[in-house]
């Protein structure tokens, strides 16, 4: 008989020919600015816990009231039996700390984003997505059925020329971007996107997973960062990175979350989000609120950083992620491997999650100055 299942060895195979296979490293503990890994402790520059806010007590606090008070599960979709005051009041948290009318939160940043886009166009429509947006980016504007087309990495006139091409022959436009992108810590040029999206007639998605508590006055994120707040855009965002919980919202009008309560599948046919996590969410937010030299902290040690690599590294940071680029994923995977040697976590970034091979650190508030010098250090002997 065929084996209908055989090609599954041979493209693993190839994986690892490539330097392209992965698989994961457990953590003993929780998470913070030093891991244990396998019994080594290491100082962690891979997370996305940019305040340091997952290992924070006062979140595991919220988390054990919460389950004790509502149960370990959401229990059903929203719309059904899984909607609590929770929800409701991380909401409205989320809303303030926006600066927007409404937000609605979903049970992923992923399904956030998956779900608000394909709500928002349909064959109809055009959509025009930055080279390097993040996969859920990508794959909402493949499942919407628009026409979607890319536009060079952050090249305002790239995507000015798409829309004198072809904004004019489809309903809706919707231009969608990464605040902060990723895997290169460099900032969209939002101001002059929202200028086309005003000449053009398009709506705009921006993805503030990465800028949410890091950037603006208040940590409200890239848009508050270049003084946007008022101007009208869909702001999408994560909860399980500067926040340290898990879950997604999206912000915006009330028209436009009254619309995705009705309109959006990956919030209407999913179980809410868990009890714990809102909750631990909900206080992560009053944390940020109540304690600004928690992200100044986390600038000071961006700062520092941003020193060391100012003549070393192309794609030198505007947020708390760092890339140094290297030739091959060969490359990357001895580089991280060198730097764990010395007490430095950062695993390699490889294809196909970026287009070149690179090492990605992030910091974290949470991070002592001496954790960022030892980094200094490292780097200097494995260059």
């Amino acid at each position: 008989m065929v084996n209908p299942y055989s090609w599954l060895e041979k493209s693993l195979a190839t994986l690892h020919r490539a330097d392209w296979y992965r698989s994961v490293k457990t953590l003993e503990g929780r998470g913070g600015a030093v891991i244990n890994l396998n019994g080594q402790s290491l100082i962690n520059f891979a997370s996305n816990d940019y305040l340091g806010l997952a290992g924070d007590q006062r979140l595991i606090d919220a988390a054990i009231i919460a389950l004790e008070t509502y149960g370990a599960g959401s229990t059903g979709s929203r719309l059904l039996s899984g909607h609590r005051d929770l929800h409701r009041a991380l909401e409205i948290a989320l809303a303030t700390l926006k600066q927007t009318e409404d937000a609605l939160v979903f049970s992923s940043g992923y399904l956030a984003n998956l779900g608000t886009i394909t709500a928002l166009v349909n064959p109809k429509d055009l959509i025009l997505s930055d080279q390097y947006n993040h996969s859920s980016l990508k794959n909402g504007a493949k499942l919407s059925g628009a026409k979607v087309l890319e536009y060079a990495h952050s090249d305002t006139e790239d995507l000015a020329n798409h829309l004198r091409k072809c904004r004019s022959h489809y309903r809706r436009c919707l231009i969608i971007t990464d605040t902060v992108f990723s895997m290169d810590g460099d900032l969209c040029p939002l101001p002059e996107i929202l200028a086309l999206a005003n000449t053009f007639d398009c709506m705009v998605l921006v993805d503030e997973a990465h800028a949410t508590g890091v950037l603006g006055a208040t940590g409200a994120g890239c848009v508050e960062h270049f003084h946007c707040t008022q101007q009208p855009l869909i702001q999408v965002g994560t909860l399980s990175k500067a926040l340290g919980s898990l879950g997604g919202y999206v912000a915006g009008s009330a028209a436009l979350i009254d619309f995705l309560r009705n309109r959006a599948a990956t919030w209407i046919y999913t179980t809410g989000l868990s009890p714990a996590d809102t909750a631990s969410a909900l206080q992560a937010i009053e944390i940020i609120n109540q304690e600004p030299q928690r992200r100044q902290q986390l600038w000071d040690n961006i700062n520092i950083l941003s020193k060391y690599l100012t003549n070393k590294n192309p794609l030198s940071s505007a947020s708390a992620i760092f890339c140094l680029p290297l030739a091959s994923p060969q490359e990357a995977l001895e580089k991280s491997a060198q730097l764990q040697a010395q007490g430095i976590f950062c695993p390699a970034i490889r294809p196909p999650t970026v287009p070149t091979s690179r090492l990605r650190f992030s910091l974290m508030a949470t991070h002592g100055s001496g954790h960022v010098e030892k980094l200094i250090e490292t780097l200097a002997e494995v260059s």
